[in-house]
């Protein structure tokens, strides 16, 4: 089923796309939230206006997205931590103190963007990759230190 987007839904798409999705999605969870109005013959041409403002706004959002990545990957953060004499970390670096480091350097990402394989605990470098968007990663250096 063809759907326009009323809303930005993560994952699936922007605002004002017209996007194919399962019939049952469609009608069991973007029509009854708002979040999209189904394609017909009768109202496409209307929809298809709209997509020109979409593409350019797209366009101009994958530009600030590799200002951003060239901005991350430049940067070296260190984080001091509370550790056993071997070494390992109290703990683990998990995604949301990540993005707290970032936010202080004025770098402002949400949770998920950021793509741990698995969490750090243990003291050293390690290379942190973040996902702007789909075809936007970028990734920062994050050396973990004794408190």
């Amino acid at each position: 089923m063809e759907v326009y987007l009323l809303k930005t839904v993560q994952k699936i798409g922007l605002e004002g796309e017209i996007i194919k999705v399962g019939d049952g999605f469609a009608r069991n969870f973007l029509i009854p939230k708002g979040l999209a109005v189904e394609i017909t013959s009768h109202n496409k041409h209307q929809y298809e206006s709209k997509i020109r403002k979409v593409e350019n706004r797209k366009s101009i959002i994958a530009t600030e997205m590799l200002i951003l990545a060239d901005k991350i990957s430049t940067l070296s953060l260190t984080v001091k931590h509370r550790m056993h004499d071997n070494g390992q970390l109290y703990g683990s670096i998990k995604a949301l103190e990540i993005v707290e480091l970032l936010a202080a350097k004025g770098i402002s990402i949400e949770k998920s963007q950021v793509d741990l394989s698995e969490a750090i605990k243990n003291k050293g470098t390690f290379k942190v990759i973040i996902k702007l968007a789909p075809s936007v990663k970028t990734s920062f250096t994050l050396n973990v230190v004794a408190q």
